[in-house]
């Protein structure tokens, strides 16, 4: 649906604010699937999950040195996954089944080298099909240690049944130049995936710069934004807390998850959800976008672009860079397909 074509769509979205079966894919897909099933249920057509859900986020980056966190990389390579997958093909299946769309965050593993994870986002439509993939562009702060950062071919808009669809995770929910050409891609609603992060400095208070983001985005450019935010489990705790002596309170500090839905306007539909494992529901009217935009639309009216302008590189970055016979017939093949840009 263009926003041409578009009717304004009401409809019942869900954040998922939930751990997962920390370093095991299979299992973490079989619990996002048992969350589908539940969101479906309440009339969810669109389910947000948080960033790496599957298999779960690097901790040990922030509790350990390099050479100690080593070992704990090898372990994420080997749970990370493909995005022909069978965790993300289950995954698939159960939208298809729930007739929703959903978004999920996943430690994508690369086919041409060992080294490279990449943090992605995948969009997967209510026909159970892949609509694309966004990867996080750049790592932030001790996440540079784990992931490889993406190209400008993922930072795109969908065009839905329940309108124009796209999606950051976690800090680069605060880069405005990424913000932006979402926004200028005619984005009404957008899925903010993070982690929880209990290790930040004792001075951030994650829970509110995860909501503060997401008000800043919905009312900056006036959609909605669904946030959904990962916890920490006790059996995660314990895997961790032999790595520094501090590391069980670190992982035990409040204040650290927050998820919910943003209106237009800035303002949270409620509450939303602090810490605790649920599901947050809200209804989306994208008629609501519409008067704030005559305030404030920074992708037309109010902005000057004789003085500003944005360029974005949409290239799919590669390795290597083939030519002649040889190079055409790869460029044929699955595997270089796989690794381009949006599938």
């Amino acid at each position: 649906m263009t926003l041409a074509g578009m009717d304004f769509p009401k409809f019942t979205a869900a954040a998922v604010q939930a751990a997962p079966v920390w370093l095991e894919a299979q299992a973490t897909a079989e619990k996002a699937v048992s969350l589908i099933k539940q969101a479906a249920d309440k009339g969810a057509r669109l389910i947000v999950f948080p960033e790496v859900f599957l298999p779960g986020y690097p901790y040990w980056n922030w509790i350990t040195d390099p050479v100690t966190g080593s070992a704990w990389f090898e372990r994420l390579v080997r749970a990370s996954v493909f995005l022909d997958g069978p965790e993300i093909a289950l995954i698939c299946e159960a939208a298809a089944s729930a007739k929703a769309y959903i978004v999920i965050g996943i430690n994508e593993r690369s086919t041409h080298s060992l080294g490279v994870l990449y943090n992605t986002l995948v969009f997967i439509g209510p026909d159970g099909q892949i609509l694309g993939r966004h990867r996080k562009l750049v790592p932030t702060w001790a996440e540079k240690l784990t992931w490889t950062g993406g190209d400008g071919s993922s930072l795109r808009v969908y065009d839905t049944e329940i309108g124009p669809l796209g999606g950051l995770a976690c800090g680069e929910n605060t880069n405005t130049l990424a913000r932006f050409s979402l926004l200028a891609a005619g984005e009404l609603v957008h899925a903010a995936s993070y982690i929880s992060l209990p290790v930040a400095p004792a001075d951030y208070d994650m829970a509110e710069a995860i909501r503060i983001r997401g008000q800043a985005h919905s009312f900056e450019g006036k959609l909605f934004t669904v946030v959904a935010t990962s916890t920490i489990s006790e059996a995660m705790i314990a895997e961790l807390e032999g790595l520094r002596p501090q590391a069980r309170q670190l992982l035990e500090r409040k204040s650290s998850a927050w998820s919910g839905i943003i209106g237009p306007d800035g303002r949270a539909l409620d509450d939303g959800l602090t810490d605790a494992e649920g599901i947050v529901y809200g209804e989306i009217d994208l008629a609501r976008c519409i008067q704030p935009k005559q305030m404030h639309d920074i992708t037309g009216h109010y902005n000057r672009f004789d003085i500003f302008q944005l360029r974005v590189d949409r290239t799919a970055r590669m390795p290597v860079e083939e030519f002649g016979e040889a190079a055409s017939a790869a460029s044929e093949s699955k595997d270089d397909a796989k690794e381009g840009g949006p599938v």
